[in-house]
C-alpha cells in the first residue's frame, strides 16, 4: 500500500511542477479537459472529494463534442495548466445560460432574503473541475481570479453557481462556495435521466 501511495504522490507532484497558469480554453485543449472531467465525473461520486454530476466516461464522445462547441461559443471557458491541463472552469452569461436552460429562473425557489433584481444581469459558473488528486491546492481559486476581473470589465457584478445536495451531497463544492463568499439564494429541483436532483443556488456579489 505504501508503494502505491508514494507513486501517487510522485505523479501529483509532477503534475504541478510548473507554476500553474490560467488562460482561455482552445480546441487543442480538449483531450486534457476530458481527462480532467473523467477523473471527477464518473460513476464514483465521493462527497468529500467533490465530483461532477455527469458520467463523462460513459458519454465521452457526446461531452467532447459539447465542450468543443462551448469553447467556440463562450467567452468564459478557462483552463488551468502546469505540465498539462489540470483543471477548467465553464461560465455562461445570462443570455447563454437561458438558451441551454430556458426554465432555470422559473424553477428556482428563491430565498426570502434574496433580491431577485440581481438576476437582471449575471454570469453563472456551471462547472469548475480540478483533476482528481489535486484538489485543495488553491487551483479552483486561481480559476476564479481570472474569471472575476474579466466579467467585471463587462459591468457584470452578479455571479451564480449551483451545488448538488441530493441524491448525494457534494460537500467539497459546498466548502468551496463558502470559501468564495457565496450566499445561498435559492433551491432548485431538476429531473435528469429518471432521477430528481436537488441543487442549492448560490449568489456572489463581485
Amino acid at each position: 500500500m505504501s508503494i502505491i501511495k508514494n507513486n501517487s504522490m510522485e505523479i501529483i507532484s509532477k503534475e504541478i511542477a510548473v507554476r500553474p497558469s490560467v488562460r482561455k480554453a482552445a480546441h487543442l485543449d480538449i483531450d486534457g479537459i476530458m481527462d480532467v472531467a473523467c477523473s471527477v465525473g464518473n460513476s464514483n461520486k465521493i462527497p468529500r472529494v467533490g465530483f461532477l454530476m455527469d458520467d463523462y466516461t460513459q458519454n465521452y464522445n457526446y461531452f467532447k463534442r459539447l465542450f468543443l462547441k462551448l469553447i467556440m461559443e463562450l467567452d468564459n471557458f478557462y483552463v488551468i495548466e502546469s505540465n498539462s491541463i489540470i483543471g477548467f472552469l465553464i461560465a455562461y452569461t445570462k443570455e447563454q445560460w437561458l438558451i441551454y436552460n430556458p426554465d432555470w429562473l422559473g424553477d428556482i425557489i428563491w430565498s426570502p432574503q434574496f433580491d431577485v433584481k440581481k438576476v437582471d444581469n449575471f454570469v453563472l459558473v456551471d462547472k469548475i473541475a480540478v483533476r482528481n488528486g489535486l484538489t485543495g491546492k488553491g487551483l479552483g481559486s486561481l480559476l476564479y481570479k481570472t474569471l472575476v476581473p474579466n466579467i467585471k470589465k463587462k459591468n457584470v457584478c452578479n455571479l451564480f453557481s449551483e451545488t448538488l445536495i441530493s441524491p448525494k451531497p457534494n460537500f467539497a463544492s459546498l466548502e468551496f462556495r463558502n470559501k468564495q463568499d457565496y450566499k445561498l439564494a435559492g433551491i432548485r429541483y431538476e429531473s435528469y435521466k429518471g432521477t430528481v436532483y436537488t441543487d442549492l443556488v448560490y449568489h456572489k456579489q463581485i
